[in-house]
């Protein structure tokens, strides 16, 4: 099996700076995209930030500029360095990531989220 753990959330002020981490364990083959996303109370999940195996990257608007997400291939690691927060970050933090797994000598893609992580931004 493959776990995806995070870590780094927090209580920080506005215009703060949390960095968050997503290390992957397991039977992992490969790894493709690795990806951020957030639920605040009361809203649907939305991706927040996603990194290609070879370090393509997107982001939601409303964090453009602000944050910015990296990984480190060797570690199996992704991370999202968050910088000037504001009270509207205020969510759940999720790790997702696209795994490849060889069953029956076959690489199958397979979805795994972490247990998320929690940053408050206060006013």
């Amino acid at each position: 099996q493959v776990q995806l753990v995070e870590s780094g959330g927090g209580l920080v002020q506005a215009g703060g700076s949390l960095r968050l981490s997503c290390a992957a364990s397991g039977t992992i083959f490969s790894i493709n995209a690795m990806d951020w996303y957030r639920q605040a109370p009361g809203k649907q999940r939305e991706l927040v930030a996603a990194i290609t195996t070879g370090g393509s990257t997107k982001y939601a608007d409303s964090v453009k500029g602000r944050f910015t997400i990296s990984r480190d291939n060797a570690k199996n690691t992704a991370y999202l360095q968050m910088n000037s927060l504001q009270p509207e970050d205020t969510a759940d933090y999720y790790c997702h990531a696209v795994v490849g797994r060889v069953v029956y000598g076959i690489e199958r893609s397979f979805s795994y989220w972490g247990q998320g992580t929690q940053v408050t931004v206060s006013s």
